[in-house]
């Protein structure tokens, strides 16, 4: 019986690192890639790159890089600086899974004839048989991204965007497994990575001054603070204010022992260069908008639920009648 090939992305770490040693002991033919999308002074590119080579020689599976830093700068990096210039706030994590991980990393596994591919992500897919086309007469198998069992570590978040039609050839390991139990996994089976920390920040990038990378692609553009309409103080550029944001602009002198209390950013008049700013109360809403096109695939369903942040509150979409 020919085992079944599943190519996982390593990254260097101790989730990837288990999910390999866990699609192994369950008879899979694992291949390793490690995907080269940001070398930049700084960053710890090379390490993680080492580390991955080092955890496929210990479990003794495949192992290659694939260099897409050049569909990265195209298809995250650029999108990251466009969309703060264009005034809102991206997540770049989003669109990395999106088009590198599970967009040509997916499409050159499949090309290359490996019937799935797997990443060390903490979520779910959930297999069923349920009205996923839209349409309300018949039902047809499908996939779901579901949230991790460990739901302080879940990523369904940043997954949401995979196209649904990739999930049947899509592997998470660590889905049914707490952070915990995969440090524990790493130890006993003497993974390289098993006692490295988790990498945090931008994907790809890590730990990076986001303002500054905006300040040094996009410059500085001051412009005035104003609260319902009186001008407050000086801003050195829109793309470094996120809505909600507390603070981080210049108070006019005249201003400064006025108790204004608190303030929020609330919105921005990119026109004349404005930043508009509130209290607390101001930057609360019941309603936003949704533009995607997968919302398609939740047509039939009968509750709809939404979350702004990762791991944040999960809020029922109200008046959704599926």
């Amino acid at each position: 019986m020919n085992k079944k090939k599943v190519v996982i992305g390593m990254s260097g770490g101790v989730d990837s690192s288990v999910a390999a040693a866990l699609l192994q002991s369950a008879g899979y033919e694992v291949s390793g890639v490690y995907l080269e999308c940001y070398n930049e002074p700084g960053c710890r590119t090379d390490q993680d790159k080492a580390d991955a080579l080092k955890v496929a020689i210990k479990l003794g599976i495949p192992f290659k890089v694939l260099d897409f830093r050049k569909e990265y700068r195209e298809k995250v990096v650029e999108y990251f600086y466009r969309e703060y210039k264009a005034g809102r706030t991206p997540n770049p994590d989003v669109m990395c899974n999106k088009e590198i991980k599970f967009g040509i990393f997916y499409d050159w596994a499949m090309e290359q004839g490996y019937e799935y591919v797997a990443t060390g992500h903490y979520c779910r897919i959930l297999q069923g048989s349920v009205p996923c086309d839209g349409q309300l007469q018949g039902t047809e198998p499908c996939n779901w991204l579901q949230r991790a069992k460990d739901e302080s570590k879940d990523q369904s978040y940043f997954l949401w965007q995979i196209p649904p039609d990739h999930l049947e050839h899509i592997l998470f390991p660590l889905g049914y497994m707490f952070k915990s139990e995969v440090r524990d996994k790493a130890k006993e089976l003497g993974l390289p990575t098993a006692s490295k920390p988790d990498s945090m920040g931008i994907c790809f990038i890590g730990e990076v001054d986001v303002h500054q990378l905006l300040k040094d692609k996009l410059g500085e553009k001051s412009g005035d603070v104003v609260i319902k309409g009186t001008v407050i103080g000086t801003h050195r550029g829109l793309w470094f204010f996120t809505i909600g944001q507390r603070g981080g602009w210049s108070i006019a002198p005249k201003m400064q022992k006025s108790d204004m209390g608190p303030l929020y950013v609330i919105g921005k008049n990119k026109e004349n260069n404005q930043l508009i700013v509130g209290t607390r109360d101001e930057t609360m809403t019941n309603e936003f908008r949704i533009n995607s096109s997968t919302l398609t695939q939740v047509a039939s369903l009968e509750k709809l639920w939404v979350r702004i942040r990762n791991l944040g509150e999960l809020y029922e979409v109200e008046g959704f009648d599926g």
